[in-house]
């Protein structure tokens, strides 16, 4: 068999190539779609990053959380331990006694320390609560207006196929309430 091959073209074929080069309305329509397309693929992807944005600030505050967790741990364990030192001095006298209560005062300036950093890790880890939230907030704006301009994709590819024009004036209303939603969402509102 030789490598030349040929196709004959049924007239049809010819008819509906012609159609599909020289027609405006399909044209402008395959053209917005592509638009739509890109800025859909641009809100996906910030829809993506503030998610993660916001699953990292959320893993960063339980994380907080747990340190501060510790650190209220180990100030109930000097609390404890001044507990028995106060507890030594009441009960022994002379030296002994004046061991404890320099224990008792010991522990109380740990306590101090320990507590304004409890208190300095939890304040960090409500940032990054609050921080996790307001990405949240913004990835969802995103996700709706990514949904929102497929809609309008949808509809464009259903324009082309009924040649409704209110169609092609419903996507391209779809695909402006979306880059609203986008616009919002960038201005994190």
């Amino acid at each position: 068999m030789s490598g030349a091959e040929f196709h004959v073209h049924g007239p049809h074929e010819h008819e509906v190539e012609h159609q599909a080069q020289h027609d405006p309305f399909a044209s402008r329509i395959a053209v917005v779609t592509a638009v739509f397309a890109t800025i859909g693929a641009l809100f996906g992807y910030m829809a993506g990053a503030t998610q993660n944005d916001a699953l990292l600030y959320k893993n960063e505050a339980a994380i907080l959380k747990t340190d501060a967790s510790d650190k209220w741990n180990f100030y109930q364990a000097k609390s404890n331990k001044q507990n028995l030192a106060e507890l030594g001095a009441v009960l022994t006298t002379g030296d002994p006694q004046a061991r404890y209560r320099s224990e008792v005062d010991r522990y109380n300036k740990e306590k101090e320390g320990i507590m304004k950093d409890a208190q300095r890790i939890e304040a960090q880890g409500k940032e990054a609560d609050k921080q996790s939230e307001a990405s949240m907030h913004v990835h969802h704006r995103w996700a709706q207006a990514s949904t929102l301009i497929q809609i309008s994709i949808a509809l464009a590819a259903i324009t082309i196929l009924t040649r409704n024009r209110r169609l092609a004036y419903l996507s391209y209303a779809g695909a402006a309430i979306s880059i609203v939603l986008g616009a919002l969402a960038a201005a994190h509102i």
